[in-house]
């Protein structure tokens, strides 16, 4: 499974081909993939979006990363509370970037309340698809909600092998996130087994086509994709800056494809493999990487902060 082409049949071979306006039209966009190019390092962190595929300046939408840690099932409470603080105070010097934190259930409440004042989002790493009943062990969104939270993961590849969610169930999840009023986290990637074997485009695809089922292009607006290749997920492996840029790229295009232009343009799509301090940087230079998902290295306070505060 490629990417879909961008080619067109019939199209003009030559600069005399073209007409005066189109000549215009096409310089002024050459001109504008230039001055996002030498701006990638200038020091904000927002960015500018799809100058790759030439859209002009009043088309394209701005995306502001979001660094969100994943802590999975790690710390205890009071690890929790210390840990959120040094991530209020990393956050406070990186205004232009998003941050979350998506901690075990039993902490959000007192993790919110150690993030009082800062900007820094609180997020859960699941969340069951029915309102209320008889489901043992299962937490709703609307009792996430009452609690504070602001994001919710789904898809995560860790619950898709540990605990067996399907495609199905992470749509019935991305859509309760949705109808809550929350922002979604939604993560796609491949096995390693599938990227050797050149499926990586197809898995994202299928994830994607069946993940979103039901959601509108105005709901996307509280959707954020984590790519997070399941063979860089704790292994110390990572994709170099080009593999994950190209799954991205191919990522932003399914959205134009099946969407529009202005949804694909506006879409964070994050990062998420074995994310570290020193790779974070290369990886923010790409494109279409608009942040990361991490896990191991959201433990550890110091890192976490060189994350956030990533050069730009």
């Amino acid at each position: 499974h490629s990417p879909p082409s961008s080619g067109r049949s019939g199209s003009p071979s030559t600069f005399a081909d073209f007409s005066a306006d189109t000549l215009c039209a096409m310089l002024s966009a050459a001109t504008t993939l230039l001055a996002a190019s030498s701006g990638l390092h200038a020091g904000h962190a927002v960015r500018p979006a799809a100058t790759q595929r030439g859209a002009s300046a009043s088309m394209m939408a701005e995306r502001t990363p979001l660094m969100a840690g994943n802590w999975k099932m790690n710390t205890v409470l009071d690890e929790a509370v210390a840990l959120a603080k040094e991530v209020a105070a990393a956050a406070a010097t990186a205004p232009d970037v998003d941050v979350a934190i998506c901690v075990p259930f039993p902490f959000i409440v007192p993790v919110k309340e150690a993030l009082a004042g800062s900007t820094v989002g609180v997020g859960a790493q699941d969340c069951y698809y029915e309102d209320s009943g008889a489901f043992t062990a299962a937490v709703s969104t609307s009792m996430l909600k009452s609690v504070g939270v602001d994001y919710i993961v789904a898809g995560h590849s860790e619950r898709r092998a540990v605990f067996g969610d399907s495609d199905e169930d992470v749509n019935k999840k991305v859509l309760k996130i949705l109808d809550a009023g929350l922002k979604c986290i939604f993560c796609v990637g491949e096995l390693k087994e599938e990227r050797e074997s050149g499926e990586t485009f197809s898995v994202c695809d299928t994830q994607l086509t069946k993940g979103l089922v039901g959601v509108s292009e105005e709901m996307l607006k509280d959707v954020v994709i984590a790519y997070e290749p399941v063979w860089a997920i704790g292994t110390g492996l990572t994709a170099t800056p080009e593999v994950a840029q190209e799954t991205h790229e191919y990522i932003r295009k399914w959205f134009v494809d099946n969407y529009s232009e202005a949804a694909s343009d506006a879409m964070v799509i994050q990062y998420g493999g074995s994310v570290k301090a020193d790779n974070v940087d290369e990886l923010m230079a790409c494109n279409d990487i608009d942040g990361a998902l991490v896990g191991g290295a959201s433990l550890q306070g110091p890192g976490f902060a060189r994350i956030i505060n990533f050069e730009k």
